[in-house]
């Protein structure tokens, strides 16, 4: 893998791991607004599969030469909106909001035409498997409400 191939990588990898880090904030905020509500274990759960690939998408960024981002950038902004969504408008918009950014995620690991071979690989195998799982079961969430 060449010097640039690799910096493609990371960089691509790292706007993966922005987003699974903002997953994980909104995750964690709509948990504490709906808390004592029978989706809050639900949720839990699906924050869990976010944080595990926060931690998985660092080690291959790092396994690559590169700097992992350590914060969320632009999407850790929509977790504060939907922070404040959820607060003041309740279950329902906040299931939605995390279904929205479950459709994006799922949107984000389909696109991988310019990541290198060992790369795609990576994200196929370990990312979207879970990623697949938590749209689905988000979606069967929103649904059953």
């Amino acid at each position: 893998m060449t010097e640039a191939t690799a910096e493609r990588d990371v960089d691509r990898l790292n706007a993966m791991l922005r987003g699974e880090r903002a997953a994980v904030e909104t995750y964690t905020q709509c948990i504490e607004k709906l808390n004592g509500s029978g989706i809050a274990t639900q949720l839990a759960t699906l924050k869990s599969s976010h944080a595990a690939r926060v931690v998985k998408l660092t080690s291959r960024i790092n396994l690559l030469g590169g700097a992992a981002d350590t914060t969320s950038g632009a999407w850790g902004a929509f977790a504060k909106l939907v922070e404040g969504g959820a607060a003041v408008f309740g279950e329902k918009p906040a299931i939605a909001a995390l279904e929205e950014g479950e459709d994006h995620g799922k949107k984000d690991y389909a696109d991988l035409e310019d990541l290198t071979d060992s790369t795609r690989s990576f994200v196929v195998t370990e990312l979207v498997p879970e990623q697949k799982r938590t749209h689905d079961a988000m979606r069967a969430i929103k649904h059953s409400m």
